[in-house]
C-alpha cells in the first residue's frame, strides 16, 4: 500500500478554517484524530526515505494547536501540518521541514532558520574570506533547479565589523539561510509527492555538506567538535 496524502486532510482544514472555534473542532475531533494519525504515518514514511541517504535521527509532527498567548491572533487551531527532521549533531547542521495547507499553500522548507550568533558569525566571516564555494553549489543548474535561491530575513546594511562594500555582502548581510520548494494541492495528493519532497531533500546535500563543514571547523580548518 503506497503512502501518500488524502483529499479528506485538505478538506478538513478547509472546513476548519471556517469554523476556526472550540465547539466545532471538539464536534469533529474523531475525524481529525484519523486525519492525523494518516498524515503521521507519511510523516514517518519520509523520515524513513531520509534514513536512506541522510543521517536523521528523529522527526516532529507539530501539534494544531496554536499558542496564542502572546499572538494578536487568536484563533485556536492550526489549519495546516507541519514536521522537522533532525540531523545528528553536532558534525550534521541544517534541518528539514514539511508543511501541508490546502489551497496550495504547502511546501518543503531546508536550511538554517535560526542560526545561533556564534554560527552566524563563522558563516559570515567564511563568505568573507572566500565566497567561490557556496555559490558555485548554489547556482549549479540542477541545484537551482529543484531550490531556486536563498531565501529569509536579511539586514538592510552590513553587520557589525563587515565591509557593506564586499563583494559578498549579499551573503554576509542574510540573518538565515532557507531554501524553499512550494508544491501544489494536486502534487501533495500526487501518488509521487513524498517521493518528490525526498528526492528535493537529497538535493540539498551539497549545501548541508559545505555548511556543516564550515560550522565544525573554525578558520584555521581545525576541528571544533
Amino acid at each position: 500500500m503506497s503512502i501518500k496524502i488524502s483529499k479528506n486532510v485538505l478538506d478538513f482544514f478547509n472546513r476548519l478554517e471556517k469554523n476556526n472555534d472550540r465547539d466545532w473542532f471538539n464536534e469533529h475531533k474523531k475525524e481529525f484524530k484519523t486525519i492525523e494519525a494518516e498524515v503521521k504515518m507519511a510523516y514517518k514514511h519520509l523520515f524513513e526515505m531520509l534514513k536512506a541517504h541522510d543521517d536523521v535521527d528523529q522527526f516532529k509532527m507539530f501539534r494544531i494547536y496554536r499558542d496564542v498567548r502572546f499572538s494578536k491572533n487568536k484563533l485556536p487551531y492550526k489549519t495546516h501540518f507541519g514536521g522537522s527532521y533532525h540531523r545528528k549533531k553536532p558534525e550534521l547542521r541544517g534541518g528539514y521541514y514539511l508543511h501541508i495547507a490546502p489551497n496550495n499553500e504547502s511546501f518543503i522548507a531546508t536550511g538554517f532558520w535560526e542560526p545561533n550568533s556564534d554560527d552566524l558569525y563563522r558563516i559570515r566571516k567564511e563568505f568573507e574570506i572566500d565566497d567561490s564555494e557556496i555559490r558555485t553549489i548554489v547556482n549549479d543548474k540542477s541545484f537551482k533547479s529543484v531550490w531556486g535561491e536563498f531565501v529569509g530575513d536579511e539586514l538592510k546594511t552590513a553587520p557589525r565589523d563587515f565591509d557593506k562594500n564586499h563583494p559578498a555582502i549579499d551573503l554576509i548581510r542574510k540573518k538565515q539561510y532557507i531554501f524553499t520548494k512550494k508544491y501544489s494541492d494536486l502534487e501533495v495528493l500526487s501518488d509521487t509527492f513524498l517521493e518528490d519532497v525526498n528526492n528535493s531533500f537529497k538535493a540539498i546535500r551539497p549545501f548541508f555538506d559545505y555548511m556543516s563543514a564550515v560550522l565544525t571547523t573554525n578558520l584555521n580548518g581545525e576541528s571544533t567538535i
